[in-house]
């Protein structure tokens, strides 16, 4: 039987990354074929709240899905998965590796290759550059959006290559949002206050203004209402009306990044190839992860 690491992916596209990124280090790390659980994460509608869904196949990816019966996607298999995991507890030579938590800290952790299976599926979110830095070429690779889905007319290529640009994302629907804001937006996930990141993000706006001659700053978000009474449209340009995808792409033009609580735009940064790129980030109670090396060592902390 060949030895094979099966991935299961989940929540959103930045988390996806990471899941797979790591899944793509290992495998290679313990010569493993690499394979994707696509549904598993998504069959229960709990888990498609805000448009969740499986969305690596954006990029060139050519990693196979694995066949239906080695995917845990309905209620039966799902409790069977949850049984098997308890079991897997007991053996020496275990089938799931599952993401290790220190003191609800998760950090870095190397594998011992001795104790895996030939079948051995993976689940967590490894969110630090440790687990994959080795393998950041061929990642930059498959991280590229699929040409279907770019478009290569879009205004902001140009503006954005053709000044001294910094990328800045806001994240909406996920954090507490301003009391005067008149939308919103959704039921909060983390305890992060939008006025903080906001603070942030000013602090970093003066760092580049003294750092760099004539910066020039673009605000991605997922959702720009309200944020014309925080940031003058005069002085930040509002990166709008792109798709996910194409709104990933235009990353790869920006020179320096403001490097917001979110994993997509932490991924937009990491993945940017500019060789003078200067990348900021925020101090660690604005941290939207649980994992303490969720920041690269080279990323300044504004």
């Amino acid at each position: 039987m060949e030895k094979k690491l099966i991935v299961r992916i989940a929540a959103g596209l930045g988390n996806q990354m990471f899941m797979y990124a790591h899944a793509f280090a290992l495998s290679k790390s313990l010569g493993y074929e690499l394979f994707i659980d696509n549904t598993s994460s998504y069959f229960q509608k709990k888990n498609l709240s805000g448009n969740r869904s499986y969305k690596l196949n954006y990029f060139n990816i050519h990693t196979p899905i694995i066949d239906k019966n080695s995917r845990y996607d309905n209620y039966y298999k799902h409790n069977l998965r949850k049984f098997f995991k308890f079991i897997d507890k007991f053996k020496k030579n275990k089938s799931f590796l599952i993401e290790h938590q220190d003191k609800k800290k998760i950090t870095f952790f190397k594998k011992d290759s001795s104790n895996y299976k030939k079948k051995l599926y993976v689940e967590g979110y490894y969110e630090c550059e440790k687990y994959f830095i080795d393998f950041r070429r061929s990642l930059i690779n498959q991280f590229t959006i699929k040409n279907n889905l770019i478009n290569i007319h879009n205004k902001y290529i140009d503006l954005l290559s053709n000044s001294n640009s910094v990328s800045i994302h806001i994240r909406r629907n996920r954090f507490i949002e301003p009391e005067h804001f008149t939308f919103r937006g959704l039921q909060t996930t983390k305890s992060i206050h939008l006025n903080d990141v906001f603070s942030y993000i000013n602090r970093a706006v003066s760092f580049f203004e003294k750092k760099i001659n004539n910066p020039k700053f673009f605000i991605w978000s997922n959702n720009f209402a309200d944020l014309d009474t925080v940031f003058d449209k005069n002085k930040f340009i509002f990166v709008e009306n792109n798709s996910t995808a194409n709104d990933f792409h235009l990353f790869k033009f920006s020179k320096h990044f403001i490097v917001s609580p979110s994993s997509f735009h932490w991924w937009g940064a990491w993945l940017n190839q500019y060789p003078n790129k200067i990348c900021v980030r925020p101090s660690n109670d604005i941290n939207p992860s649980n994992n303490k090396d969720f920041w690269p060592e080279n990323w300044l902390k504004i």
